[in-house]
C-alpha cells in the first residue's frame, strides 16, 4: 500500500534540518542584522578575547616564575663571579610598581648592599670563583656608606690573590669609588674618569609661587631646617649654606681617603684640580688622561676587556674568546645564603622615607616597621634587635610609632642596637633615640633635629582669575585650614604651637637618650645635619663601625655566648614583583641604553626631574608634621616609590583635599 503524500511542511524530507520561515519584520527579511546585535557580538567577542589574552598572560607569567627566578644552580663549575651593576645599590630594594612596569616605564634596577657584600665575601674563599668582574658600565651609585662597604668585601677578595677586573665607559664619583678598589681598571677608549665629588644646586620655587599667587604657610623649628627653604626664598639660606658645606666637607674627604688608599699610586688630587688641563695635555682625550694619571691601568672596549677576563677564568667558547666563563650576581647569592649559626639577632631595616599606615619594601611604612619590632620582640629565639637606619625621616608620627615599638621591646629586656648606614637624619634619628648603642660611620649623614608642616593655599590664585570664596564660622577654626579662602590668624597659631610643642619633644627625646643636659642638645639640634665623624665628637653618636659591629655589640649586651648570626625582619618584594621584574628586564634595551658622558648627563636629567616631582609633592603631601630631612635625599639614590596609606595629624584634612 502505497502512502498518500501529506503537506510535510519540510519538503526536503523527514531527515532534512527544518529551516524557520522569516517572520514578517524579522531581521532576517530585511537580509541583514540590527545594530544592537550588531555590538552585542562585538562585545562578546572582545570578552573571548580578553579571556584568551589573560590566560595566556597567566601561563606566561607561571613560566616566567618558575624559570626566571635566581636559582642556586651555577652555570658553570668555575669562572668570574659577575656583578653587573645596572642601576642603584640600596639598604633595600623597593616593591616593583606593576603600573609603570605593565606599561613598559622605566624599572630602575635596585641591588641590596648585603647581597653584594655576602657574595663578594664567600667568592674570596670558594675556589669556584677565579675572578670577579666589576660591570659598572650603567652604575647610578648608591650611599656612600655603602659604596665603602662594597669597596672593602672587594679588598677581602684580592687578599685572597683573586683578581678583580672592572670595567665601564665612564667613571663618575660613586662608580670609581668602587673601581678604585680592583686590581685592574679598565675604561673604553672614547670613555675615562671624571670626579665631580658632592654638591650641585637644587630648585627655588618662590618665585613662581609668587607669580602663580600661591602661598605657602611654613611652620618649622630650627635655624637649620632648611627642607622647607624652596618654599620660603629663592636661594639657599646662609645658614643652610654653612651646614652643608661643612658635611659635605666631611664626606668630601672620607671619600678621597678611601679612594687614595686603594689606588695610592693615582695622581688623584692634580687630576681632580684641573681635569681639563690634563685633557688638553693628552691631546684632547680623556681616556689617555686618565691612563697616564693612574686613575685606569687599561684602555679598550668590552670584547678586550672580555678577551682579558677569559684568560683568567676561562672562555665560554672557543670561537668567541671574549665570551668568558661568567657566574651571574644572583645565582652565587642563592647558592651562597649567609649562614644560620648560633643565637638569633633581629635585624630590622628602616630604609626610605617614614611614612604613616603600612609601606612596600622601600619605603618605611610606620605601621609596617613597629609590626616587625613586635614581631622580634614577641620571638623567643631573638636575643637582641638591631634597628639598621638609612633613613632621610619623615612622618613624625610614623617615628613615633616605631619608636613606641623599640620601648615595647626595651621592656621585654631586649638590648636595642642602632646601626646607621648612609643617612639616618631627622626622623631617622628620632627613632634611634630608645637605642642602648649608636653605630655610625664617619660619612653617615645624621642630626637634622628639626621638624616642619607645611601647607599651601590658593585664595591669591583664585583672586586673580576673579574667583572669590565668602561662608560663616562657628567658631574661629570653621573650615581651617582653608586652602581656598585662606589660612587665618586662629589656625597658623595653633600649628606653630604644634610644631614647637613636637620639636620641644624632639630635642626633650635626644636629652633624654644621650645622657645630657637639654641646653646642650640644643644647640646642636636646630635642624643641623652632621656627618658621623663630627656626630660622635658632639655625643649624638656612641662609636664607629657598620652592621657587623652592631650585631657583636648587640650580642655582647645581650651575653650571649659563642657564636649569633642576623635573622631579618622584613617584607621581601613579593613574587609578584619580582615576576615582573624578570619579565620587563628588557636585556636589548638595556645594550641599547645610553653610556658614557653624554648617557650619564641624560640619566643625571632624569633624577633632576625626579625631584623636582618629590618638591612639588610636599605641597600636596605632608599630611602631617614632619622629621624630614630633604637636603640628604642628595646623599641617597633618588628612585620613585610606591605610595603608602593615608597621613594623619593635624594637617592630613587638608592632604586628602589636595589629592
Amino acid at each position: 500500500m502505497t502512502d498518500t503524500p501529506t503537506s510535510d511542511p519540510n519538503p526536503a524530507g523527514p531527515w532534512a534540518i527544518p529551516v524557520r520561515r522569516p517572520l514578517p519584520g524579522d531581521d532576517a527579511t530585511r537580509g541583514t542584522i540590527s545594530f544592537p546585535r550588531r555590538v552585542w557580538r562585538l562585545l562578546v567577542a572582545i570578552k573571548d578575547g580578553l579571556a584568551l589574552v589573560f590566560l595566556l598572560l597567566f601561563f606566561a607569567a607561571l613560566f616566567g616564575l618558575l624559570a626566571g627566578r635566581p636559582n642556586a644552580s651555577l652555570p658553570v663549575s668555575k669562572g668570574a663571579l659577575l656583578l653587573q651593576l645596572d642601576g642603584i645599590v640600596t639598604e633595600q630594594p623597593a616593591e616593583i610598581d606593576p603600573f609603570a612596569a605593565l606599561s613598559g616605564g622605566a624599572q630602575l634596577r635596585e641591588y641590596r648592599v648585603r647581597d653584594i657584600v655576602q657574595a663578594l665575601e664567600t667568592a674570596a674563599d670558594d675556589k669556584r670563583v677565579t675572578s670577579v668582574v666589576l660591570d659598572l658600565d650603567r652604575f647610578l651609585g648608591g650611599g656612600q656608606v655603602s659604596l665603602a662597604e662594597i669597596g672593602a668585601a672587594i679588598d677581602k677578595v684580592r687578599a685572597k690573590k683573586k683578581p678583580v677586573l672592572a670595567f665601564a665607559t665612564a667613571y663618575t664619583t660613586d662608580s670609581y669609588q668602587v673601581a678604585a678598589h680592583a686590581s685592574e681598571i679598565w675604561a673604553d677608549d672614547m670613555g675615562g674618569v671624571a670626579i665631580a665629588g658632592p654638591g650641585g644646586s637644587r630648585l627655588y620655587y618662590k618665585g613662581l609661587m609668587d607669580r602663580l599667587g600661591i602661598t605657602a604657610h611654613i611652620y618649622r623649628v630650627g635655624t637649620f631646617k632648611s627642607a622647607v627653604e624652596p618654599y620660603l626664598r629663592g636661594d639657599q639660606s646662609p645658614e643652610a649654606k654653612q651646614a652643608d658645606l661643612a658635611y659635605a666637607g666631611v664626606l668630601w674627604d672620607k671619600w678621597l681617603a678611601d679612594v687614595k688608599a686603594a689606588r695610592p699610586k693615582a695622581k688623584l688630587d692634580t687630576f681632580i684640580a684641573d681635569t681639563p688641563g690634563a685633557v688638553r695635555a693628552a691631546s684632547g682625550d680623556l681616556g689617555q688622561a686618565s691612563l697616564s694619571a693612574g686613575l685606569v691601568d687599561k684602555l679598550g672596549g668590552r670584547m678586550a676587556f672580555g678577551a682579558r677576563v677569559a684568560e683568567i677564568s676561562g672562555a665560554a667558547d672557543d670561537s668567541r674568546p671574549w665570551d668568558y666563563n661568567a657566574i651571574p650576581l644572583d645565582n652565587w647569592v642563592a647558592a651562597n645564603p649567609p649562614a644560620q649559626k648560633g643565637r638569633a639577632i633581629a635585624v630590622i631595616p628602616v630604609a626610605g622615607e617614614i611614612v604613616d599606615g603600612e609601606a612596600s619594601t622601600g619605603t618605611a611604612g610606620g605601621e609596617t616597621i613597629a609590626g616587625h619590632i613586635l614581631d622580634a620582640a614577641s620571638d623567643g629565639g631573638v636575643k637582641a634587635i638591631v634597628l639598621r637606619v638609612d633613613s632621610p625621616g619623615g612622618s613624625v608620627l610614623a617615628s613615633e610609632q616605631i619608636r613606641q615599638a623599640l620601648l615595647a621591646a626595651k621592656a621585654k629586656k631586649l638590648p636595642i642596637v642602632v646601626s646607621m648606614a648612609n643617612v639616618a637624619a631627622s626622623g631617622g634619628y628620632w627613632i634611634s633615640t630608645p637605642a642602648d648603642r649608636i653605630f655610625a660611620e664617619p660619612d653617615t649623614i645624621t642630626g637634622s633635629i628639626g621638624v616642619f608642616g607645611i601647607l599651601p593655599s590658593f585664595d591669591q590664585a583664585l583672586a586673580k582669575i576673579g574667583v572669590t570664596t565668602d561662608g560663616i564660622a562657628t567658631t574661629p577654626l570653621s573650615g581651617q585650614p582653608d586652602i581656598l579662602g585662606g589660612v587665618n590668624e586662629p589656625f597658623n597659631q595653633l600649628a606653630k604651637a604644634s610644631v614647637e610643642q613636637i620639636y620641644a619633644r624632639f630635642t626633650g627625646l635626644v636629652a633624654k637618650s644621650r645622657k645630657q643636659p637639654l641646653d646642650k642638645v640644643l644647640p646642636i639640634a636646630e635642624g643641623r645635619v652632621w656627618a658621623g665623624g663630627t656626630a660622635r665628637q658632639i655625643g649624638l653618636v656612641d662609636q664607629f663601625g657598620g652592621l657587623p659591629d652592631a650585631l657583636a655589640a648587640a650580642a655582647k649586651l645581650a651575653k650571649v655566648d659563642g657564636a649569633f648570626h642576623a635573622k631579618y625582619f622584613e617584607d621581601e618584594p613579593s613574587e609578584w614583583s619580582k615576576l615582573l621584574a624578570s619579565l620587563t628586564r628588557d636585556d636589548s634595551a638595556d645594550a641599547a641604553a645610553p653610556r658614557g658622558w653624554f648617557g650619564i648627563a641624560a640619566m643625571n636629567r632624569q633624577l633632576a626631574e625626579r625631584r623636582l616631582v618629590q618638591d612639588l609633592s610636599m605641597l600636596s603631601a605632608s599630611g602631617s608634621v614632619q622629621a624630614a630631612c630633604l637636603d640628604c635625599r642628595a646623599y641617597l639614590p633618588v628612585v620613585p616609590r610606591p605610595g603608602a596609606t593615608s597621613p594623619k595629624g593635624v594637617f592630613a584634612a587638608l592632604a586628602l583635599l589636595l589629592r
